[in-house]
């Protein structure tokens, strides 16, 4: 007797194996050719309207682990969306514009850089900006992220560029756009300004000082205790340089800070900072005389 045959083992019509390398790309075949997406909306055209429409990655070079966590992440919330029964719907799009396009175009033209005038290298930037684009999407969409990956938005389109200038106009209209002066970060080789996401710091160890500074005898008049004495404020800082230019110094309103007399003269010092303070301002003797609050 077998006595396999006796047992009611479970069966099942799935594989042993999931290998999903070669079963992914065919079930975004069948969603591609039985038009997934496009269903789901269309069932769902009636329902209430939920549109996500994706903050873009940058159009330059192949996706990474940042990338998949971002977008996997959307497509788990439009999926849920879509099956609490709104009408979910995805907008990707690409950003196009941007120093690193711009510096991959100057790297891949070499010592032509300074032979191709400004039109030619913006319609190069253009090229490698839709090609990553392509890339890209290809890419978004082997991870399984439903979307409207045939329509996406570009920063490039001129349509949409012609809508930014548009607004821009109506905003010029409403006298809410202003001329004023602002540092910015610039780069003296690309010729261009930075944002403050591309502008990377080294590690850099700065001096650090204690500084007191004579107290205002309009804010002494307000502490009895400090009257006709030499009195003082304490500040620590990292940039010493900026001191002479120092006009105030600022103290919380709320913050509990002390009086210390120390020989002949008082120092105002944060409370939580007294001890550190004292040890390394190497101060002699302190005593505390009275606490205030900043707002005194």
């Amino acid at each position: 007797m077998n006595y396999k045959e006796t047992l009611n083992l479970p069966s099942t019509a799935f594989p042993m194996k999931a290998d999903l390398p070669v079963l992914e790309p065919s079930m975004l075949e069948r969603w591609e050719a039985t038009r997934l997406y496009d269903r789901v909306r269309e069932v769902r055209a009636d329902r209430q309207i939920w549109i996500l429409h994706d903050g873009p990655p940058y159009a330059n070079g192949h996706i990474h682990i940042g990338h998949a966590l971002n977008k996997i992440l959307k497509d788990i919330v439009v999926r849920s969306k879509s099956m609490f029964g709104y009408n979910a719907t995805y907008v990707p799009g690409w950003d196009c514009h941007g120093l690193p396009i711009e510096h991959q175009v100057d790297k891949n033209l070499g010592g032509r850089k300074a032979e191709v005038s400004l039109v030619e290298k913006r319609a190069l930037c253009r090229e490698y900006a839709a090609r990553f684009v392509d890339i890209q999407r290809e890419e978004f969409r082997r991870l399984g992220v439903l979307g409207n990956w045939k329509a996406p938005y570009l920063t490039m389109d001129h349509l949409y560029e012609a809508t930014i200038v548009r607004e821009l106009g109506r905003l010029f209209g409403a006298g809410v756009v202003y001329k004023g002066k602002k540092p910015v970060h610039w780069c003296a080789s690309c010729r261009t300004a930075l944002a403050e996401a591309e502008v990377e710091y080294g590690d850099h160890v700065s001096p650090s000082i204690y500084v007191k500074f004579p107290l205002d005898p309009g804010a002494a008049e307000r502490l009895p205790v400090l009257q006709d004495q030499r009195s003082f404020v304490v500040i620590w800082t990292t940039t010493p340089w900026t001191l002479p230019a120092n006009l105030a110094i600022a103290v919380h309103p709320d913050a509990p800070y002390v009086i210390v007399k120390s020989a002949d003269e008082y120092v105002i010092v944060a409370k939580e900072r007294l001890e550190a303070t004292v040890a390394a301002a190497r101060i002699q003797g302190s005593q505390v005389v009275e606490e205030v609050p900043g707002r005194r």
